[in-house]
């Protein structure tokens, strides 16, 4: 796809970190519908508690499920302890942006955590334009546009 036909401004925001294999998969997702959204890199630029608390409602997800409880952080800081509260753990995420499960998309269709990456398919207002497989191999979308069926 040329850059000439992909369409900037979509009103599509991905929270990513582009060492996580997910997040560089859904970040492809999104262009393969031609158009280039707005890439946060969140552990760089970490949003404002005002912004994850506005995700997080957005989604309507527990706080604890936007947390990635499996980095050694969590575990270190005891975040696994039930009885810390919603505004604890939203703390600990701006505390320690690597504790945000990602990515984060956001569309005019919804927000989404987007884990397997191919959920991002359900809030794409446009659809796919190519054949797509994730970087392992593992093909989604045929060259239909349409999504492949899941192991």
């Amino acid at each position: 796809m040329s850059d000439s036909a992909v369409t900037p401004g979509s009103g599509i925001t991905i929270y990513h970190n582009p060492k996580c294999g997910t997040s560089r998969n859904v970040l492809a997702l999104i262009r393969n519908t031609g158009v280039e959204p707005e890439v946060i890199e969140y552990l760089q630029t970490p949003p404002t508690r005002e912004t994850l608390v506005a995700l997080i409602a957005h989604m309507a997800v527990p706080v604890r499920d936007m947390m990635r409880r499996k980095e050694a952080l969590y575990e270190e800081l005891a975040l696994d302890n039930p009885a810390l509260g919603d505004d604890a753990l939203v703390d600990a995420m701006l505390a320690h942006p690597i504790l945000i499960n990602r990515p984060i998309v956001v569309t005019p269709l919804g927000a989404r955590l987007c884990r397997p990456s191919d959920a991002v398919l359900d809030i794409l207002p446009l659809p796919q334009r190519a054949a797509f497989s994730k970087e392992e191999g593992e093909v989604r979308v045929n060259e239909q546009g349409a999504r492949v069926a899941g192991r």
